[in-house]
């Protein structure tokens, strides 16, 4: 699994990330995006702490692969997409021990 942050993204970014997701960013300005990319199940997973771990918005962005889901878009403050990146590496440390 990959997982990247930018910091204050740029315009251009975020309408790339608009045009492939359900995600909308007319009204507001994420502080941050992180993304991550792996497998769907890792990805259902991964959506799933990310929106418990903060306040933060989460969508999958469609890419042109067999699985429509291949990329999550986190969205929101930098101090709450960090803890959200932070919760997903944590819980998919901890599943690869069951």
């Amino acid at each position: 699994m990959d997982i990247r942050l930018i910091k204050g993204p740029s315009a251009g970014t975020l309408e790339i990330v608009e045009n492939r997701s359900r995600l909308s960013f007319k009204n507001k300005r994420p502080g941050a995006l992180g993304l991550v990319q792996g497998k769907v199940v890792e990805m259902l997973c991964a959506a799933d702490i990310a929106e418990k771990a903060s306040g933060v918005e989460v969508g999958d962005v469609r890419g042109s692969c067999p699985q429509n889901l291949i990329i999550l878009a986190i969205v929101g403050e930098m101090s709450d997409v960090s803890e959200a990146l932070r919760q997903i590496q944590a819980g998919m440390d901890e599943m690869k021990n069951i």
